[in-house]
């Protein structure tokens, strides 16, 4: 195809880049018009797929990070059958499959949900390390691309930092990012905010760049083409950019450039739409149109691509022929069949903290499930996870034949990198740091539950008995905030997060069992720094009564009839309330059930028999949590009472802290007995 027959097409996208979002009367059309030339030779000459099924696992992926520019991947996507004319016009409209920023969609495409900006790229580098992972161990065959497209706004927010240190780090060559610099931002040109040299930034942390003309089709091509030819680093182009190109005012003179393009319809920002239009080679009065050039390139395109998938699954047919066993290994992880764990198998000490419990599960996995990637924020021998490093090694530069991924101090990295691994799919991602630092994970946690992603949690120093560490490190509210997520349903109308608190050694590996076979939501195992008892054996096999706790609450204490009291809590709360009540029925004859719940969230999913069972109509419930009250009085109800903290935390060691807080038995059972007057 000449260049003037890809221009044209690259003019499609800004036409209906700036169609759909004049039609909505709402959305951001001047980004989606400056980076459309990439996208059109991205797709149409570089990016290798299966047109005819968007799930192939070899594909190369485009993660985009700035979602506000969706018009621009919808489009291009419309050119490529994935989306109808129909489905541009329902741009940001009730029930359409064009969201005013892009969602996980494979069926149309769409790789990742984006909005939140820096989070787009930094999945891209997870994805890009799951490819390593899957090249190491099962060939170069396997090897693609992951191509991602930063803004302005991803490059400035902080999370950018650790994905361009991590890729940079890890050599991966397979990563290539088109910075789109346009040096225009929602509310100010990016002079007004920032002078740094790009460029030099990404190559100190070891990437190769070039800066190009980012409307220049051939300066495209040669970029790109130097990005796939990298042996080395990973790649980055940075393209300046016109925002709002093509953009034109009432008079015919250029209306690009403009900061007020960026995030309303053009006609608001002060452009002519119809004079605009016509620049653009479109129709005014119907400017839903794919051009006939579009569709002579787009035709093209699909043909090469059909080729290339043809010879890449006839490498594949004579690779399973020499590796059947590896083939089948490869077969069940991408089909998201898990290795069989027998967890009642796992050993556990006697009264240890759940950390390390999850550690001894941990140490199992690395030894018996292929697929699994751990990450720490270099915390790995304190959450424990250095149990499954133990039994693995490090990824370092080029060198992805352990499984073990040291993020450094960058929390909100390491778990949207685990997005993006989980998002490439074909192995189960788990990071972990201390539960006081979920609080710069969460827009990822939230990002990992929008897009259903089966990421795992692991969140030790669980309360405020991290003790001398001080109120900094000692969670108190960062419970009550994550199991909020236990309420919020996702799109498919399931509890978006499984959040877990075990109250012992087996019940942390029930906790681990729940998490590895939840394929369907994130898990979130939150985890003891300090010893706990074990919960005394109704039948002499602590595993098998911790089993209960997949029904998120369970009675590890019962009592013939109807109870006196109920007392509820997860976590190491759950040991003081068995010691508390012995206390209280060496002074007088009552009836006590104890109940540890794991998952409130899980528990009020169950049959209505089990919860009136666990907790009997009409009987006084007695809660007790280490953070706020309010993780409780879901359970206890409008006539119980929680015994939790609503202050922040001292710095003093842990068993003063139980004391001068009040988590004795002692107290507990002072606490019980004022209760019950």
């Amino acid at each position: 195809m000449n260049n003037h027959q890809v221009n044209k097409a690259s003019d499609n996208i800004r036409l209906l880049s700036m169609a759909m979002v004049e039609k909505a009367k709402s959305g951001h059309p001047g980004g989606a018009m400056g980076g459309a030339d990439f996208v059109n030779i991205l797709y149409s000459e570089y990016m290798n797929y299966d047109p005819n099924n968007t799930n192939w696992f070899f594909r190369d992926r485009f993660f985009l990070d700035p979602g506000h520019m969706s018009p621009m991947l919808y489009s291009v996507l419309a050119f490529d059958g994935k989306y109808s004319i129909e489905d541009l016009k329902q741009f940001r409209q009730w029930g359409s499959v064009t969201p005013g920023h892009p969602e996980r969609d494979l069926a149309h495409g769409v790789e990742n949900t984006s909005g939140p900006l820096g989070q787009g790229h930094t999945m891209a580098v997870g994805a890009a390390i799951a490819e390593r992972f899957f090249a190491e161990r099962f060939g170069e065959w396997t090897a693609h691309k992951t191509y991602t497209f930063i803004s302005d706004g991803g490059i400035q927010e902080e999370i950018s930092q650790g994905a361009g240190r991590i890729a940079g780090y890890l050599g991966l060559n397979n990563l290539v990012m088109f910075y789109d610099s346009n040096d225009i931002q929602l509310s100010t040109e990016t002079n007004a905010v920032i002078i740094e040299d790009t460029a030099a930034k990404y190559e100190a942390w070891g990437w190769r760049t070039v800066t190009i003309d980012g409307n220049n089709v051939d300066e495209i091509r040669k970029a790109l083409d130097m990005a796939v030819a990298e042996k080395e680093k990973p790649f980055l182009i940075i393209g300046k950019t016109v925002m709002g190109k093509g953009l034109r005012k009432d008079d015919g003179s250029s209306f690009e450039k403009q900061v007020s393009t960026h995030g309303q319809p053009v006609s608001n920002a002060g452009a002519s739409f119809n004079n605009s239009v016509e620049e653009l080679g479109g129709n005014v009065d119907d400017p839903f149109v794919i051009f006939d050039e579009t569709k002579e390139i787009y035709a093209a395109a699909k043909k090469r691509k059909m080729q290339y998938v043809a010879a890449k699954k006839e490498e594949e047919k004579q690779w399973r022929a020499a590796n059947p066993d590896k083939a089948k290994q490869l077969d069940d992880i991408i089909a998201g069949k898990n290795v069989e764990v027998d967890f009642s198998a796992i050993e556990m000490k006697e009264n240890i903290a759940t950390r390390a419990a999850s550690g001894t599960v941990l140490a199992h996995f690395a030894n018996t499930v292929d697929n699994m990637i751990v990450a720490s924020a270099d915390l790995a021998n304190s959450d424990k996870t250095d149990a499954f490093l133990k039994n693995s090694k490090p990824f370092t530069t080029k060198d992805f034949s352990g499984a073990f991924f040291h993020a450094g101090v960058a929390e909100l990295t390491m778990a949207a990198m685990c997005n993006g691994m989980a998002l490439h799919g074909g192995v189960i991602p788990v990071c972990a740091t201390f539960f006081v630092f979920s609080d710069y994970m969460k827009p990822a946690i939230r990002m990992a539950a929008l897009q259903e992603l089966p990421v795992k949690y692991v969140f030790t120093h669980d309360a405020f008995r991290v003790g001398e560490d001080g109120p900094t490190h000692q969670p108190i509210e960062q419970e009550a905030q994550i199991r909020l997520m236990e309420k919020l349903k996702n799109h498919s109308g399931r509890r978006s997060v499984l959040v877990l608190r075990p109250a012992d050694a087996n019940e942390t590996a029930v906790a681990w069992k729940m998490a590895y076979e939840n394929n369907n939501t994130p898990t979130v195992l939150i985890l003891s720094r300090q010893n706990i008892k074990d919960i005394p054996s109704n039948n002499n096999t602590r595993y098998q009564d911790a089993l209960q706790a997949e029904k998120g609450a369970y009675i590890v204490k019962e009592v013939e009839g109807t109870p006196d009291v109920i007392l509820v809590g997860n976590g190491s709360e759950v040991s003081t309330l068995i010691a508390g009540a012995a206390l209280l029925q060496e002074k007088k004859e009552i009836k006590i059930q104890i109940v540890s719940a794991i998952s409130e969230g899980l528990f009020l999913e169950q049959a209505m028999e089990y919860k009136q069972q666990v907790f009997p109509a009409n009987v006084p419930v007695f809660g007790l949590t280490a953070g706020l009250p309010v993780t409780l009085e879901g359970l206890v109800g409008m006539n119980g009472k929680v015994v939790g903290l609503d202050h922040f935390g001292y710095s003093a060691p842990a068993s003063v802290l139980d004391e001068k807080f009040g988590y004795t038995a002692k107290n507990v059972m002072n606490e019980i007995e004022e209760f019950l007057k």
